[in-house]
């Protein structure tokens, strides 16, 4: 039987343009003489970051203590250790800063707002990349929950080649969604009229569309039909999520309501800190956390970064925690420190780190952190991540976590800029997974070497340093 083709191009140009991504469909599909699809993925670089990081001597536990949440995905990641980002170090300005900016570009700061070099997922981009990315996507996305502002090397974590932020911080759930999803581009040149936010669902632009590839003229198989029906339940549903949206009429929402948690100046007043519960840090976070990998998975959005907390967050925090369905802990910051303002933040917690003790609200936040990190890549990594290759999202892009210090305290640049706790995907086969890997190198080394694997001339750090391949993490 003659399986009718259809160009993904062509298909897009009816059905949402730059407002509704597609799926992957059986009737884009090259198909090879063995009648498979040919098994092609895009390339993909994203650096997840979280605050404060987690002291060297807790990460040679594994996963058997603060990385246990990522256990669940230890054969898709390869955990570095013994990473050295000293280099990053400007005289005068703590690790917070310094190493937040080094994260992912391996370059001491530039400023208050501009990092000393581009970040590995920008370096990416525009070696594969060059003349831009295919209409209608967002060419990078970086979003995150955080509230320590100050610098923006604190919280945002993608830089273009000459160091300048790749892309504004989307830090709501409504405005994650608008960036993507929220907009469309008209002709004309009216820019009022094409950026005016939609009062309506934005699957309103699409309901012909979507009539007809799913009626009884539509060239689109069963299976196919299907997929688009469900694919656009799934931007429904993150629309309402986002939007909070209570209409009657479903295609008629609201304005959307403001995020339940600060953002601003009211996250950071006078660098005091701002008292909140683990539910609403969390679920202000998993709605980011969702946004962002619907729009991977929509094929929307391949570069950019996403933040959970920022570098020196300063959050009272509190609320039982529990992973398992065990509770571990119960956050109280302020009471546990017996003290006020900044003072009675986490934050405290890693100034006060000492190997010889327990450290155990330090151990229940990082803990935390990892389960909010997983959180994220799971989502990556489930049947809807699947791609052409039999791989998912998670494993064939290149995802890079890190954060700010290897040691939480103050007294020790050296101290406090090694170690820094490093992991990375497998890249669809380039990057050795299932392991916890002491590289002992410096991050500059690690990047370089993961450019490279990526295909990339380009090396991060000065022009006349010699490069020192670490080929251990390659496969």
């Amino acid at each position: 039987m003659k399986k009718t083709r259809i160009n993904r191009r062509t298909m897009l140009k009816g059905l949402g343009t730059a407002t509704i991504g597609l799926p992957l469909l059986e009737e884009m599909t090259l198909s090879s003489v063995a009648g498979k699809a040919k098994a092609e993925v895009p390339i993909r670089a994203f650096n997840i970051f979280f605050g404060l990081g987690i002291p060297a001597p807790l990460q040679t536990e594994g996963f058997q203590g603060v990385l246990e949440p990522l256990k669940s995905l230890g054969d898709k990641l390869l955990i570095m250790r013994q990473v050295d980002q000293v280099r990053c170090d400007e005289k005068g300005i703590n690790a917070h800063y310094d190493g937040a900016s080094g994260a992912f570009t391996a370059e001491p700061p530039d400023g208050e707002a501009r990092a000393g070099g581009p970040s590995i997922d920008q370096v990416i981009r525009k070696t594969h990349y060059p003349n831009g990315l295919p209409v209608g996507m967002v060419p990078t996305l970086i979003g995150g929950t955080f509230f320590r502002r100050s610098r923006v090397g604190r919280y945002v974590h993608s830089y273009n080649m000459d160091g300048t932020v790749a892309a504004t911080i989307q830090e709501k759930p409504r405005d994650v969604f608008d960036r993507v999803f929220g907009t469309v581009s008209l002709a004309g040149g009216d820019k009022d009229f094409r950026r005016r936010r939609l009062k309506r669902s934005v699957l309103d632009s699409v309901v012909d569309d979507y009539r007809f590839y799913t009626g009884a003229n539509s060239p689109l198989g069963a299976a196919s039909k299907a997929r688009i029906a469900d694919h656009l339940d799934r931007i429904r549903e993150f629309e309402q999520r986002a939007f909070s949206l209570k209409s009657k009429d479903s295609n008629a929402p609201d304005f959307p309501p403001r995020s339940n948690v600060p953002h601003g100046g009211p996250a950071d007043p006078g660098g005091q800190g701002i008292d909140i519960t683990l539910e609403e840090l969390t679920s202000e976070w998993r709605l980011v956390a969702d946004l962002y990998a619907l729009s991977i998975q929509l094929d929307r959005v391949r570069f950019g970064s996403l933040t959970f907390l920022a570098a020196g967050e300063r959050i009272r925090l509190t609320g039982d925690y529990e992973y398992g369905g065990k509770k571990l802990w119960s956050f109280d910051d302020a009471a546990q420190h017996n003290a006020s303002g900044d003072k009675g933040c986490s934050h405290e917690w890693w100034h006060k780190f000492n190997e010889k003790k327990k450290n155990e609200q330090l151990r229940a936040h990082a803990h935390m952190k990892m389960r909010e990190v997983a959180y994220f890549l799971h989502r990556l990594d489930d049947a809807e991540s699947r791609e052409p290759n039999g791989k998912t999202i998670l494993e064939n892009s290149l995802i890079t976590i890190s954060t700010e210090s290897g040691d939480g305290r103050h007294n020790d640049v050296k101290r406090e800029l090694s170690g820094v706790f490093h992991a990375i995907t497998g890249a669809n086969g380039r990057f050795k997974t299932g392991q916890i890997m002491d590289v002992d190198a410096e991050g500059v080394d690690v990047y370089n070497t993961m450019l490279d694997a990526m295909g990339v001339s380009h090396r991060l750090g000065p022009v006349e340093r010699e490069m020192q391949p670490v080929d251990g993490i390659r496969t």
